[in-house]
């Protein structure tokens, strides 16, 4: 392997300090763009249990009316 020069050697390390601090922003992008997104999941979570509960009281509702309905027309 043949020896660098002072000055090659210092462009190299140059070069890799910008890759490394890229690398850095990157992943803190990406950590945020993931706090978000699990925000968001959490959030739709919690809709979708709000939805499936109101989806079931209305299926009660509606199944009770149904049985009265049919009680009325026997009498």
């Amino acid at each position: 392997m043949s020896e660098m020069s002072p000055k090659a050697l210092r462009r190299e390390l140059d070069r890799l300090d910008r890759q490394v601090e890229a690398l850095v922003r990157y992943c803190a992008r990406l950590e945020e763009e993931n706090r978000v997104l699990r925000q968001s999941q959490d959030s739709l979570n919690a809709e979708r249990a709000s939805l499936l509960e109101k989806n079931e009281m209305a299926r009660s509702k509606i199944e009770s009316m149904i049985s009265r309905l049919k009680a009325m027309e026997h009498h």
